[in-house]
C-alpha cells in the first residue's frame, strides 16, 4: 500500500508541476539537467572509475541533446520552451565541464572563464528577449561552437580515463604528446568559435542591448 501511494503521489506531482503534459523531446532536455549533476559528482569523486563513468555521462547527455532535437523536428514537437532550454541547459553541461576540468589541469582558467561568460551574455539577451516577447533559437555557427565544446570536453575526459584506466600515464610517449599538444590546440580552437560566435550573435541582436528612445 505504501508503494501504491508514494506512486500515486509522484503522479499527482507530476501532473501538477507540468512534467507529465511534456513531450519527449523536452523531457529529455531536463534530463540532461539531471545527467550534469550526476557528471559533475562522478568527475570529483574519489571513486576508483569517477572519471571514466564521468566520460560516459557525458556522451550520454551530449546524445541526449540530438536524438531530442531530431524528435522535436520529426514530430512537430518545436515549443518555445524546446527553443529556449534546449540551448539553456546545453550551457551548462558544457559551463559545468570546462569548470570542473580546470582543477585537474585540463582546461587553463581562462578558458573556461571564456566559455562560461560568453554563455552569460548569450543567456541574457535571450532573457531579454523573452521579456519583449520574442524567442531567439541558437543558430547554427553556435551549434558549431558547442560541437567543438563537447569535442574538447571529451578529448580530456578520455585522456583522464586511459590514465585512470591504467592504459597510459605521464611517461607514455603517446599520451604526454596528445595531451600537451593536441589538447592546447583544441582548448584555443574552442576559445576562437566561443567568442566568435558570441559577438556575432550579440551584434545581430543588438537591438535588445540599445537604449530605448
Amino acid at each position: 500500500k505504501a508503494q501504491i501511494q508514494n506512486g500515486d503521489s509522484a503522479t499527482r506531482f507530476a501532473e501538477r508541476s507540468g512534467y507529465s503534459k511534456m513531450n519527449w523531446a523536452n523531457r529529455l532536455t531536463l534530463s540532461r539537467l539531471l545527467l550534469t549533476v550526476i557528471f559533475v559528482a562522478a568527475l570529483n569523486s574519489s571513486w576508483q572509475y569517477g572519471r571514466t563513468c564521468a566520460l560516459v555521462i557525458f556522451i550520454v547527455a551530449g546524445l541526449t541533446d540530438f536524438v531530442d532535437g531530431e524528435i522535436a523536428r520529426r514530430y512537430g514537437f518545436v515549443t518555445n520552451f524546446g527553443k529556449l532550454m534546449d540551448p539553456l541547459v546545453d550551457k551548462i553541461l558544457v559551463a559545468a565541464a570546462f569548470i570542473s576540468l580546470v582543477p585537474l589541469k585540463a582546461v587553463p582558467a581562462w578558458a573556461a572563464t571564456t566559455v562560461v561568460a560568453r554563455d552569460f551574455l548569450i543567456t541574457g539577451l535571450r532573457m531579454m528577449a523573452s521579456a519583449k516577447g520574442k524567442v531567439l533559437p541558437a543558430e547554427m555557427l553556435g551549434k558549431q561552437k558547442t560541437s567543438w565544446q563537447v569535442v574538447t570536453v571529451i578529448f580530456f575526459l578520455a585522456m583522464l580515463s586511459l590514465h585512470e584506466l591504467r592504459y597510459a600515464n605521464e611517461r607514455s610517449t603517446w599520451w604526454f604528446r596528445a595531451w600537451d599538444q593536441a589538447g592546447p590546440v583544441l582548448v584555443w580552437i574552442t576559445v576562437a568559435l566561443t567568442i566568435y560566435s558570441g559577438v556575432g550573435y550579440a551584434w545581430r541582436h543588438r537591438e535588445l542591448i540599445a537604449p530605448e528612445q
